[in-house]
Parts: C-alpha cells; sequence; structure tokens
C-alpha cells in the first residue's frame, strides 16, 4: 500500500504485492513489535501479515493491528481482542490512538503536581529547595535577579 493524499492507502500492482510481501515477511521474522495501520476507505483493510508470515515470528513478539475495525492487516486479527497465534500476541484496537490523550494528561498532571510539591508547602507557602536540582535548574528569576546559570549566559 502506498499513501495517497489524506494518508490513506491506495490499490496496488498485483507485482507490487508481491514484492511488498516478501519485504515485510524478512522483516517481521526479525521483529519483537509491528505496528500495521493500513486501510482503504470505503473496503476491507488489506492483509499484509499472512498466517506464514506470522508463524516465522519468534515467540512474544506482538503485532497492533489499528486497522482491526475495518477487518486487520493480519489474517488472524479480530476488533477488540488480543488473539494468541503460536505465542505471537495479535492485538486487535482500533481505538488504541484515541486512549493515550488521557493517559498523556494523567502523566503530565502527576508531574505538575510533583513538581509542586517540591516547591510548595502543604499550607500552600513558597518553599525553594535551591539544592534541588530540579528546583534550581526550573527557576530562571529570583529576587529580582536571574539566578539561572543557562540564561545568564545569553
Amino acid at each position: 500500500m502506498l499513501p495517497k493524499a489524506g494518508g490513506y492507502a491506495v490499490e496496488q500492482t498485483e507485482e507490487f504485492l508481491q514484492r511488498q510481501k516478501a519485504k515485510i515477511a524478512e522483516s517481521i521474522a526479525k521483529a519483537d513489535i509491528v505496528i500495521t495501520t493500513a486501510q482503504i476507505p470505503g473496503k476491507k483493510a488489506p492483509i499484509l501479515i499472512t498466517t506464514e508470515m506470522i508463524n516465522a515470528m519468534r515467540k512474544g513478539s506482538i503485532i497492533i493491528d489499528i486497522a482491526s475495525a475495518t477487518g486487520g492487516n493480519t489474517e488472524i486479527t479480530k476488533n477488540n481482542e488480543t488473539v494468541n497465534h503460536n505465542g505471537v500476541s495479535i492485538v486487535g484496537n482500533s481505538a488504541l490512538a484515541a486512549t493515550l490523550p488521557a493517559d498523556a494528561s494523567k502523566l503530565y498532571g502527576k508531574n505538575v503536581l510533583n513538581f509542586l510539591q517540591l516547591i510548595i508547602t502543604k499550607d500552600g507557602a513558597l518553599n525553594l529547595n535551591w539544592e534541588d536540582d530540579l528546583v534550581k535548574g526550573s527557576c530562571v528569576t529570583f529576587g529580582g535577579e536571574v539566578i539561572n546559570e543557562r540564561v545568564k549566559v545569553l
């Protein structure tokens, strides 16, 4: 599959598909993780990874098939399921990307909270510990002076 405008794959010649399958087979036999996303609007997702290719993968390998809602890019993919085939896990989850913003927001919020706990007491008073590398490195000015060494040289 090659992308066209909009990023979606378009159908290719049989010769191209055969060369592509040979390259894919060679690559995924060495891979521990494979992520597939190929879809063609209004059609079933193309099979890019055959059962034979999956059989050549090492046990413990994982295929994440983001195209599972439209059939998947493997012959084994099942939408919203994880299938174990000869020790290879095929994760069919078209909504995987939609779950990342929530996790990213939680991670960011936790980092902000942890940082604020370094510089603010439980009573809400400012408590700058200049011995802490995070506090020292993130503060630019204090008491009307530029105190960050990297900013001073600018």
